[in-house]
């Protein structure tokens, strides 16, 4: 699985069953509040293949299986390979 640096642009390509903010105390918060394909900037890696992403909405602890690198998300698979006409 791909592995991000802090500081890495990311993309959500999916949506958790529930966000858990990565405040010193954690809360529980309702996954509509961050929306498939909103780009974030990875702040924090923690254990476990999980990641602390800044979004617009705040910053959350975001397993990596939810993220994918920036411009690599399947709505950007068309434009970087464009089928022959």
């Amino acid at each position: 699985m791909e592995r991000f640096a802090v500081g890495s642009l990311v993309q959500l390509v999916q949506q958790p069953p529930y966000l858990k903010t990565a405040d010193p105390m954690p809360m529980l918060r309702s996954a509509d509040v961050v929306q498939v394909g909103e780009t974030g900037r990875v702040v924090g890696v923690r254990p476990l293949g999980t990641y602390s992403v800044q979004f617009t909405n705040g910053v959350f602890l975001v397993d990596q299986k939810y993220l994918t690198p920036l411009g690599t998300g399947p709505e950007h698979a068309e434009s970087q390979n464009p089928s022959p006409s």
